[in-house]
């Protein structure tokens, strides 16, 4: 998830940059180029309802932007869109927390207002906010939210602790055995090791190994890995088991030291014991530890320690865990955050009364508390039919076993209140994340995802699969370049998905769309319309379901990362410096288009069918892409997208066998006519701000496409 709002953007450099910026890096444009579109009437590819295929995800945002950006004023400008299928977000898992999804609920340890948290599903509450708690037993240093959280495993103080997730035990999970913990450190450099210092915690593990990944050492968690390059192999004193209690000396692990990357502790027995006093069976499941130390044993035996101990998340060596326990107190709730209510966005009307997408809480929370939800949400009375389980568990390194195992758990209790519901996710960070192995397991995520369900006989479970799409980590290439990539993109990345064994059967959904997960100027140029409109046709003529695109509320330029990219961000409408809605942006026109001009009537099935264009670049790529639905009336629309920077193209549209598309044609077209971006930094803004261009052609006239530009031309044709 993107997730990134203009107040957490700390240590930017603010220097302006100030220039006309219709098309970032055009050159001028040479005539336009021939290229005709044909479209093939006996290759229908997908039926859609576009009021139901097209949405827009609503993300939690920053301290007071929920009373700020969710007014009457901009809820009504936001609606204006067309979009009225949300598909809500939830920063608070990606921030390594509890989402607290009311203000109402009670405590496992009332007296301490502590322990795991179960909302109230008879709560009055009208309150518009709602909170994330921060994880006091976090073992991750990085998260994917706001990122200003810490690992407790090197924070340098002893009482506190990592401890995973008691759900992933045989009492909960049903199976045989419990599931098996991690800890994985992380140094930046090859560092030489020869033993550790473990200050375990209650309960501790009677059998573990200490390991090193071995062969190549360039592997990352997160991303996409085309072969096993290397393997997890145990230090030579590295396998060990405690008969009793654990002591707190140094452990050699081998003779001679070792320089490696990365160690894991991987922790296959429990001891079950709990902490003094405890009755919460949970308290004694799993596994906690305190403090790793990994290094080398001095002259004295004493060790030299090579973890970097810090309560802060960049002067700490990084640590990541298999997963952690959602157990939290009153005290840890993010002040810095906080999630609209669902109160709030249910009786605004931001969704025009359409059922909408919800997420409940997993990995980082209880099926007890999922339940919940769900019974306050059909008390309520308010239009829900998918839930979504979680939020990208595979960017936070969750194994996806344990994931597989908590899905299981909450889709129990979910159906347990309301067995109607379409059940799915794991709204994936990138559809091909790749997973650190295990013995007899491969690297795709999602594929021992499904594997793992399978082997639970719990697949029919999974009743639809979303996954993230943020097309472009780096946004300083040039732009035409990078949109013609986007069609390649896709189709591998489905193809790989397909080929990990996920289901065709159960819809496919993309819970969030956009240019890129870091702010820049191309998210606030004409590309950006281009580009949305490019991933919703293109992902429909792959088979996909829905696609939502991010970017409901109204921001402000921002830019992260890289300086090159300049000041923009995903964005309906920019505001103003009091948060009021004032430019519609390029993807704004954009999503009306798709919504009211390409798939109108929007409330009825269209026929998506197949077309090609003739041009293609250097490399292959199509510079224009044709997407023709047939509308319930026997009207052909067709979604042009000229993905060429410097020419136009002048483009006739054809069916197979030389019929051409009747007319009159209508014609709706957006580009750098309508739209003139003034590059500023933060300050930054659109200069010129028209609404598409209408026009009509007589049949058999071809359509001029200008540089870089979104077109619909509707027609007559043959009905198929």
């Amino acid at each position: 998830m993107a997730g990134y709002r203009k107040a957490a953007l700390g240590g930017l450099a603010t220097g302006l940059v100030v220039a006309l910026s219709p098309l970032a890096g055009a050159a001028p444009a040479g005539p336009p180029l021939l290229d005709p579109v044909t479209i093939d009437p006996a290759h229908q590819v997908n039926t859609i309802v576009p009021r139901e295929a097209m949405g827009v995800a609503l993300d939690g945002m920053e301290k007071g932007e929920v009373d700020q950006y969710l007014t009457p004023f901009n809820i009504a400008r936001m609606r204006s869109s067309g979009l009225s299928r949300v598909t809500y977000r939830t920063r608070a898992e990606l921030g390594i927390e509890v989402w607290h999804w009311t203000d109402q609920g009670s405590w496992s340890d009332a007296t301490h207002s502590q322990g795991y948290w179960t909302g109230d599903a008879a709560s009055a509450s009208t309150a518009r906010v709602t909170w994330g708690y921060s994880l006091p037993r976090r073992g991750d240093t990085i998260d994917n939210a706001t990122n200003v959280g810490y690992s407790r495993l090197d924070d340098g103080d002893p009482a506190s602790f990592w401890k995973s997730n008691p759900y992933l035990d045989r009492r909960f999970t049903g199976l045989a055995q419990s599931r098996p913990a991690w800890i994985v450190v992380s140094f930046k450099t090859p560092t030489a090791i020869d033993a550790a210092r473990i200050l375990w915690g209650a309960p501790f593990a009677r059998h573990y190994r200490v390991q090193y990944w071995s062969g190549i050492d360039r592997y990352l968690p997160g991303k996409e890995v085309a072969t096993p390059d290397g393997r997890w192999t145990t230090f030579p004193h590295g396998d060990v088991t405690l008969a009793g209690d654990p002591a707190e000396g140094v452990t050699r692990l081998a003779d001679a030291p070792i320089r490696v990357h990365f160690v894991r502790i991987l922790m296959l027995q429990s001891s079950e014991t709990g902490p003094a006093g405890s009755a919460d069976i949970r308290d004694r499941l799993g596994y906690a530890v305190r403090e790793v130390s990994l290094g080398l044993t001095g002259p004295d035996g004493r060790l030299v320690d090579a973890v970097r101990h810090a309560r802060d998340k960049d002067r700490q060596t990084v640590t990541q865990v298999s997963s952690t326990d959602p157990w939290h107190r009153a005290v840890d709730r993010d002040l810095g955050a906080e999630q609209p209510s669902l109160d709030l966005v249910f009786r605004s009307g931001l969704s025009g009364g359409q059922p909408m997408m919800v997420p409940v809480g997993s990995f980082y929370d209880t099926p007890d508390n999922a339940a919940a939800e769900i019974r306050y949400i059909r008390r309520q009375g308010w239009p829900v039919t998918q839930v979504e389980l979680g939020e990208e568990p595979d960017g936070q390194f969750i194994r996806p076993e344990d994931y597989a195992d908590i899905y299981l758990e909450t889709a129990a209790a979910v159906h347990g209140v309301d067995p109607t519901l379409q059940l799915g996710g794991p709204s994936m960070q990138s559809a091909v994340t790749g997973a650190w192995p295990d013995t007899e397991h491969g690297l795709s995520w999602t594929g021992r995802f499904i594997a793992e369900l399978k082997a639970r006989g719990g697949l029919d479970q999974l009743q639809f699969f979303s996954f993230e799409h943020y097309a472009f980590d780096k946004v300083c290439r040039p732009l035409g370049a990078m949109l013609r990539d986007e069609s390649d993109l896709l189709d591998r990345m489905t193809s790989k998905v397909a080929a990990s064994g996920m289901p065709r059967s159960i819809p496919w959904v993309i819970s969030e769309y956009g240019f890129s997960p870091f702010a820049g100027e191309a998210q606030s140029e004409p590309a950006s319309a281009l580009l949305a409109a490019d991933i919703a046709g293109h992902f429909f003529t792959l088979g996909g379901s829905a696609a939502y695109m991010f970017g409901l509320t109204p921001d402000q330029p921002a830019n992260q990362n890289f300086p090159c990219a300049g000041y923009g961000n995903m964005m309906l409408w920019e505001a103003d410096d009091d948060g009021k809605s004032k430019w519609p942006m390029p993807v704004y026109y954009a999503e009306r288009m798709m919504v009211q001009d390409w798939g109108a009537p929007e409330a009825l099935p269209h026929r998506l069918f197949s077309a090609a264009a003739t041009l293609k670049d250097d490399e292959g790529r199509a510079y224009v892409v044709a997407y023709p639905l047939l509308a319930p009336d026997g009207r052909w629309t067709v979604m042009l997208i000229n993905r060429d920077q410097f020419h136009a193209h002048r483009t006739p549209i054809a069916f197979a066998g030389g019929r051409g598309l009747g007319g009159p044609l209508s014609v709706v077209q957006y580009s750098a006519a309508q739209y003139t971006w003034l590059a500023k930094g933060e300050e930054g803004h659109p200069l010129k701000d028209l609404p598409p261009a209408r026009f009509t052609l007589p049949a058999g006239q071809a359509a001029l496409l200008p540089a870089m530009s979104l077109t619909v031309v509707s027609g007559a044709g043959p009905t198929p």
